[in-house]
């Protein structure tokens, strides 16, 4: 277990990198199945989850090898179809090998996924994807088998809900599927592209890149040959962290690495709700923060891309105790959510749970160093971040949750002047 000790109340001051995409690299390490040539990624965060996905690849049968943020991943063949249990159950993105090991292998074994709880996070869509394609199901004793013994065949498939994961394992597995298949009501995320663009590049046909609807001509199960090399886009969740960190600490920051100017843009425009607008350079592909900060209430509502992400919803609550006013969080997503609110009030804040799904609160309020245990990783991130704008000294246990999603947080923040350490 993991815990971190903070003295906080010290603005941060500096110049920090944004990590590669952790919700770009989960789905194309699973991808990498679908090719027997070397697949090569650069900006790999050197975070929790991307290590357990790597240890799944190499017990499939992979050769895995690491060069700092660069990893190259073969598989050459698969050695079984049976993910590790132990390994599974610590994230949900264990799910992303359903439709790569089934197109691949026309088989699967898989126990639930684990992950952060933060609400019902149902699976049925993952699976209802495979059986439209010709995929059978059976769940028993806490495992999902699936299997695919004469291969996928492509047919029209409409999601209930523009579901990032569910879009990534659909396309997945029809790449190598027998005919056409067409995805309607697909997710949009700037990650969802770079995943077709990245079997696109591997030399799958894929149709309509940033659209509700995708069409995937299958291969009939011939499988990639083809070495392929890509950068991973930047991570928006870690952008706005920093972002709210500066903010918070009264601080002034500088975020290399932010990318193009679309794939920061929704997310510098969500802090213009609260009456700051980040600098954003295009010819450097930079973000600057800086005081002063006059911030105001705001009505947050979280909604797919390019609507404001569920992930950022903790972090930006936190904002809003620093607003003169009331501020509304409005997460209609996950009703788990708000698992963070029990420990900024105790630090200080003042919020009202008007139901599972939507907060009032009102500030500004000071906030007071407190020991705290972090529930799940966007929670814990809050928790820290509020221990860095709060007086006094915070201690915050099960802090492995934040290495989940977070590269080197406490070597980062130290860097940008935050009075951190971790005590194991």
């Amino acid at each position: 277990m993991a815990t971190f000790r903070i003295i906080g109340g010290k603005p941060l001051r500096g110049t920090v990198e944004i990590s590669g995409r952790k919700n770009a690299a989960l789905p194309i390490l699973a991808a990498s199945l679908l090719t027997t040539g070397k697949v090569t990624i650069e900006q790999v965060p050197e975070i929790g989850d991307v290590a357990v996905m790597l240890e799944i690849l190499e017990a499939l049968g992979s050769t895995v090898e690491h060069n700092g943020t660069t990893l190259s991943i073969q598989t050459k063949q698969l050695n079984t179809t049976v993910i590790p249990t132990e390994l599974a159950q610590q994230l949900r993105g264990s799910l992303l090998f359903l439709g790569p090991v089934v197109a691949r292998a026309g088989s699967i074994t898989l126990p639930h996924p684990g992950g952060c709880i933060i609400g019902k996070r149902p699976v049925g869509l993952h699976f209802d994807v495979l059986e439209s394609l010709g995929a059978r199901i059976n769940n028993r004793q806490a495992n999902y088998t699936v299997s695919a013994s004469r291969g996928l065949k492509g047919t029209q498939i409409f999601l209930p809900e523009a579901s990032v994961t569910g879009t990534e394992n659909a396309v997945m597995a029809a790449v190598l599927a027998k005919g056409k298949t067409e995805l309607v009501n697909t997710a949009n995320e700037d990650h969802v592209g770079q995943l077709i663009f990245f079997l696109r590049e591997l030399g799958y046909q894929i149709k309509g890149v940033g659209k509700s609807v995708v069409q995937i001509e299958g291969s009939n199960g011939v499988i990639s040959t083809k070495n392929i090399h890509l950068k991973l886009i930047p991570d928006e969740i870690e952008m706005g962290t920093f972002i709210t960190c500066a903010i918070v600490t009264k601080g002034a920051l500088t975020l290399t690495n932010v990318g193009e100017n679309l794939i920061s843009l929704p997310i510098r425009a969500i802090f213009n709700n609260f009456g700051v607008k980040p600098y954003y350079d295009e010819r450097r592909q930079t973000i600057i923060i800086r005081p002063p900060y006059r911030l105001k209430p705001a009505q947050i509502k979280t909604g797919t891309w390019p609507g404001i992400p569920t992930d950022l919803q903790p972090p930006l609550a936190l904002l809003g105790t620093q607003v003169n006013g009331n501020t509304l969080i409005h997460d209609w997503m996950f009703e788990g959510r708000f698992a963070y609110v029990a420990s900024l009030e105790k630090m200080g804040a003042t919020i009202l749970t008007c139901d599972p799904h939507r907060i009032v609160i009102t500030g500004p309020t000071p906030l007071h160093g407190t020991k705290l245990v972090s529930p799940d990783l966007r929670a814990g991130i809050t928790q820290l971040i509020a221990a860095l704008a709060a007086t006094g000294e915070s201690i915050i246990e099960h802090a492995e949750l934040i290495d989940r999603g977070y590269a080197k947080i406490v070597e980062r923040l130290e860097a940008l002047g935050a009075d951190i350490e971790r005590l194991a």
